[in-house]
């Protein structure tokens, strides 16, 4: 195994793709997201995401069409999603698979199961999820999720993703 110190998946600048660099310069919140497959529980970082207020509340996310997580929450329609705090930004990254992890990603923390996934014992803020749809937009899954279940707490500050970085607030 390389461990990089750079991110193996970025393209040289002259070969990035415009679409990218503009999504990249939206700052967004970090959510890992986690669901039992048929013979493990898989997750996945996932920061291009939304909450619709409603009855019912619903999540909306694009997550990667080729991730084992997706095709664990379209087989098991639940998820968990726990929003990120600084302390976390490791786990973020082996959730998207630019960070090593010894021993697979599920044992870089401890996880408390639940009815919708793992979810961090140090997570503060999560809330589980019912898959209500999924469509294919663009090069991405969008998955429209019924919010089923919340915990949330006060505590710490939230993991931004910023032009393929987590930068921390001022």
């Amino acid at each position: 195994m390389t461990i990089h110190y750079t991110n193996p998946f970025a393209d040289p600048p002259s070969a990035r793709d415009a679409v990218r660099a503009f999504r990249g310069r939206l700052a967004s919140g970090v959510t890992l997201w986690t669901a039992v497959g048929e013979r493990k529980p898989v997750g996945l970082t996932v920061s291009s995401l939304m909450v619709a207020n409603g009855t019912p509340p619903r999540v909306l996310a694009l997550v990667d069409p080729l991730a084992d997580f997706t095709d664990a929450l379209l087989v098991s329609r639940r998820a968990a999603v726990t929003i990120l705090d600084n302390a976390q930004v490791r786990l973020a990254g082996v959730f998207a698979g630019t960070d090593p992890a010894p021993g697979g990603p599920f044992r870089q923390a401890e996880f408390t199961p639940t009815d919708w996934g793992p979810v961090p014992e140090a997570a503060g803020t999560w809330a589980g999820v019912g898959l209500e749809s999924s469509m294919e937009v663009g090069w991405s899954l969008l998955v429209t999720c019924i919010v089923q279940h919340l915990a949330t707490s006060e505590s710490g500050e939230p993991l931004l993703h910023y032009r393929g970085g987590y930068p921390r607030l001022a």
